[in-house]
């Protein structure tokens, strides 16, 4: 164990100073490139927006950065499990929060240390820095200093101030208090809890739970000397008062007899197992003292099984980690530009996060936890911190909330794209797949997913049609279908459509349609027979092509070329237009796509030509007017290279096609990309960077994409198959359940277009 702590303690210090020191560092959000930039961006430029926020306070949210800027503030005197270690000892810390904003929320977090434990010297220094924020975060600051401090703050200044040790910690553990009455039958007006500890956050807890319809008699609150009984006046204050309530029991042993739920906000060891022994039946116990709890899940279960335990600990089930509320919160409050963070918003935050702990968990949770399969249970009552949804989920319902109680100074028209802008800042791919997303839901579609046994494939179809964007029909055994629904809790996957090839009623009618187009292509009836009955692939595409649904998608255990081959026996290609696949790549906030990336593997000049037609329109089909650059080593002839004429002559061919979008080449990527380096080419045709690139070869072109996504993290959409009559989209082996949503739905707008 000691081995551990010291390497941990090693690798913690070198994490903080390899490279540049600490986490944060400022980025501009404006190009400084030239002259002009720099006078816009300072002198003399920069005094028009000074004067204009001087005429009207409020445009400080349009010219500058306050709205999405909140400060982590501490003065360090109880950080963590450390205590009062000082400010700038803290400063790790607050930097580390600043990060969490960013990381799971987009806010920009700037840490500020304040050196007082003077309350009026604190509050003033806050108070004078306010204008430079949207919002301010209290941090690691020792009661009962932070109640007055976080009070005398709210009235004084007009923007949320917010401690996150109480309520922070009070929201994620009242989520999974919910999720718990919800799992052991209980009401919270009849469940009696008892909170070992009287600080910032048991405090919090107990004030909120009470808002939440908690009566005050069933709390029963408690510190070190005991329980906090009406007519004490040892270690008293007026928060501790304001819960005390009339008893004769006096100590936590004596308190936890007969207990529903048990929060401890207190110390290692504070509970015993015979504490535990005596509660009431299925105990919901809440041990979340850091970094050790006050008694640990393995003591809890060696003498109550029906318990339901969580911690503050990452390597327990059911963490209580306030990186679940804080930057979410906060994104809700600074888009409405609330002026407070209010009980309801509170709340609201607390039932969105139980609810979303109730739903399927997506794949990057799981890749997050080594691929441990997580669902709604007794050991999941709370969403894990990596769940990409939970800036949508719990940023809008606080938004929300801050609306209906009068909270909000930009009130939110639009919901529904407020949900889509909240899903970008995090996934660059969600505003492009947007439109899309749009389209199908006014006009739903059949989609057949083919590989219907997979886990992932069952997810995917509830998805689908849980999101509104049409009906999913799985392909398999119908009986292992179920019983993989039965076994993985899904809601609403009982009601999915489901065809077994080899027993469906339509079975005949594909054998017969499949002998009649490859019965002169070497195919026995008895070949067609097989493929329709055992291949997966060759059956949905036949529900497609006889009109029996409107698209299909596959991929996820069977490698691009060998899933290309099945549908194409089956789908022809649409006339004039060419098989190809076009990936579609945001990398750093722009947005290329890439083609062929999977299909020739050395077109033609008058492929590259169709090539470029059809990636033209699909891009246009995102909300993108395309430029297209046709890839190469060199540029324009130079060096004139017999490897680069096809590319050259495919330039000619669409000067033939008199099309309808930019386009040039050949040129190196570079000179596609970089405005500067095309300076060199006045004589260029793209008015801008190029957003489409087409490349000169497969390699070329698969191994760009796959540089650009594992390398240079960028965001993937595709390959998305195109130039087949029927729409089928083929997502890469091992594909997440959000890729084959996204392909479904790729493929269902092509229903609807076509």
């Amino acid at each position: 164990m000691e081995t551990d702590k010291n390497t941990m303690a090693r690798d913690a210090l070198l994490f903080h100073s390899t490279g540049r020191p600490g986490k944060i560092e400022i980025t501009p959000t404006k190009p400084l490139t030239t002259q002009r930039e720099l006078s816009l961006a300072y002198s003399p430029g920069v005094a028009v927006p000074c004067l204009e926020i001087e005429k009207n306070p409020a445009t400080a949210y349009d010219y500058t950065s306050r709205g999405n800027v909140v400060a982590v503030i501490s003065n360090g005197t109880a950080v963590l499990g450390l205590g009062d270690i000082g400010a700038l000892a803290s400063k790790p810390v607050m930097e580390g929060k600043a990060v969490l904003f960013k990381r799971f929320a987009d806010v920009d977090g700037i840490d500020l240390e304040v050196d007082t434990k003077d309350v009026d010297e604190f509050v003033n220094c806050v108070r004078f820095l306010g204008p430079s924020f949207g919002g301010i975060n209290l941090e690691d600051i020792k009661a009962p200093e932070c109640f007055i401090i976080e009070q005398r703050l709210k009235e004084l200044l007009d923007i949320p101030v917010f401690h996150d040790d109480q309520h922070g910690t009070a929201i994620i553990a009242a989520a999974g208090l919910i999720n718990a009455l919800h799992l052991t039958g209980r009401d919270i007006k009849e469940t009696r809890l008892v909170v070992n500890g009287a600080g910032a956050a048991a405090i919090a807890c107990v004030e909120l739970l009470k808002a939440m319809g908690m009566p005050h008699d069933n709390v029963m609150l408690c510190d070190t000397r005991g329980v906090i009984y009406q007519g004490r006046t040892q270690g008293m204050n007026q928060w501790k008062s304001a819960h005390a309530v009339v008893t004769d029991r006096r100590t936590l042993a004596e308190a936890l007899d007969g207990a529903d739920v048990f929060f401890g906000l207190s110390a290692k060891g504070a509970v015993t197992q015979d504490m535990v022994r005596s509660m009431g039946p299925q105990p919901i116990i809440f041990a979340m003292a850091n970094p050790d709890p006050e008694i640990t899940p393995e003591e809890v279960k060696a003498v109550r099984e029906d318990a339901i335990i969580a911690t503050g600990r990452s390597d327990y089930p059911n963490q209580v980690n306030n990186v679940l509320g804080f930057p979410y919160i906060f994104r809700g409050a600074l888009d409405v530009r609330a002026s407070e963070i209010n009980e309801a918003m509170k709340i609201a935050a607390a039932q969105a996060l139980a609810a979303l702990a109730r739903q399927d968990v997506p794949d990057e949770v799981d890749a997050a936890y080594s691929g441990r399969r997580l669902h709604y249970g007794r050991e999941y009552i709370i969403p894990a911190p990596f769940d990409p949804r939970l800036i949508v989920h719990v940023s809008s319902a606080v938004a929300r909330a801050a609306m209906e109680t009068g909270v909000a100074r930009r009130p939110i028209e639009d919901m529904e794209a407020y949900h889509a802008a909240l899903s970008a800042r995090l996934d660059p791919t969600a505003g492009s797949l947007q439109r899309i997303l749009d389209t199908i839901r006014k006009t739903p579609k059949r989609v057949v997913f083919a590989e219907g046994e997979e886990e992932k494939t069952i997810r995917a179809a509830v998805a689908f049609q849980g999101g509104g964007y049409g009906v999913p029909i799985l392909i398999g055994r119908e009986e292992r279908i179920r019983d993989t629904i039965a076994e993985m809790g899904i809601a609403g996957a009982d009601q999915l459509e489901i065809h077994n090839a080899r027993l469906s009623r339509f079975n005949q009618k594909y054998i017969e349609f499949l002998y009649k187009r490859l019965q002169r292509k070497g195919a026995l009836q008895r070949d067609c027979q097989r493929m329709v009955n055992q291949d997966r692939n060759v059956f949905a595409a036949c529900m497609v092509a006889t009109g029996d649904a409107d698209a299909m998608v596959t991929g996820l255990t069977r490698s691009f070329g060998v899933a290309v081959d099945d549908i194409t026996r089956v789908i022809d290609e649409r006339p004039n237009e060419l098989l190809m696949a076009l990936t579609m790549v945001i990398v750093r906030g722009r947005t290329v796509f890439i083609a062929d990336t999977n299909v020739h593997e050395l077109p033609s000049s008058e492929q590259l030509a169709d090539i470029a037609c059809q990636a033209a329109a699909k891009a246009r089909s995102f909300g993108h007017e395309p430029r297209v650059a046709l890839m190469s080593f060199s540029n324009f002839g130079n060096p004139l290279r017999e490897k680069a004429e096809r590319i050259r002559h495919a330039v000619e061919v669409l000067d033939s096609r008199d099309v309808d979008f930019e386009y040039d080449g050949e040129m190196s990527a570079d000179v596609a990309l970089d405005p500067e380096v095309r300076k060199h080419y006045p004589f260029c045709r793209l008015s801008g960077p190029a957003n489409v690139l087409v490349m000169p070869a497969l390699h070329s072109a698969n191994i760009s994409y796959k540089l650009l996504q594992r390398f240079g993290g960028g965001s993937v959409i595709g390959p998305i198959l195109m130039g087949l009559e029927k729409p089928a989209q083929i997502v890469q082996m091992g594909a997440t359940v959000s890729d084959l949503v996204n392909a479904a739905a790729i493929a269902a707008h092509e229903a609807t277009i076509a």
